[in-house]
Order: structure tokens, then sequence, then C-alpha cells
């Protein structure tokens, strides 16, 4: 069965009366941009990830149980932080705020390590740290 026009589907009914967007939530058009805080916080989630990849196969992984705690800490609360502020979450500022310690005690821990790959990660983190508290206030 085709219908060209909506009024003669059987069962569908448009919508009246739809209630009112809150005014403070962004209208989705505005969140069809690219957020640079998004990316920000998910560019920190990926690169605790490829870090965790990276120290399981090292060498003195036994002296690393911390970092490799924290990075886990830091990819998840990123990766749940980046969703709330994407959606504009009513609570998206105050994760920022958890995000961000959790963040930058990541990357002081990293920061400890010489190698290339934690002094990355521990830039990454840092910055994303930063970035976060300055949303969250």
């Amino acid at each position: 069965m085709h219908y060209n026009n909506i009024n003669a589907m059987p069962n569908v009914s448009p919508i009246v009366n739809a209630p009112a967007m809150p005014t403070n939530v962004m209208p989705a058009t505005d969140m069809m941009f690219p957020n640079p805080l998004v990316n920000t916080i998910q560019h920190c989630a990926a690169t605790c990830d490829h870090m965790i990849t990276h120290l399981i196969c090292h060498e003195d992984i036994n002296c690393r149980r911390q970092q490799l705690l924290l990075l886990r800490d830091c990819a998840d609360i990123c990766n749940l932080t980046a969703s709330f502020v994407a959606r504009n979450s009513h609570f998206a500022r105050m994760l920022a705020g958890v995000c961000a310690n959790i963040c930058e005690a990541c990357g002081r821990e990293c920061a400890q390590f010489p190698d290339y790959h934690s002094q990355h990660c521990s830039q990454v983190c840092l910055h994303c740290a930063k970035e976060c508290r300055a949303f969250a206030m």
C-alpha cells in the first residue's frame, strides 16, 4: 500500500500541541556542528585506551599498575563525559569537573614515566583536564 498523504495513513495522527523545547537545552541543529570540547574528550579517551593496550605488552607492567588503573578510569570517564556534553545534559558541567580531576590524576601519573607514549598521554590528559575544568566553571 502506498500513501502520498500522511493524513490518509491509518492509525497515524499528526502531532498536535507538541511540548515546547526547554529554554536551557541547545536546539538539535546547534548540536550538529562539531564540538571542540567533545573532540578533546574523545581524543583523551582514545589515547588512554591505546596506552592501556601498549602497556599490556610492556615488560615492566607490575610497576605500572597504578598507571593502568588511572588510564582505565580516565578512558571511562571521558567516554561518559563526551556523551553528556554532546547531548547537552543538565549534568554535563558537573561531570566535566569530575572528568577534569581524573584526567589530571592520570596525566600526572603518566608524566612519571619517561617513555614517549606515557609523556604523550600525559600531555593529552592534562590538556583534557584543563578544557573540562574551564567548561565546568
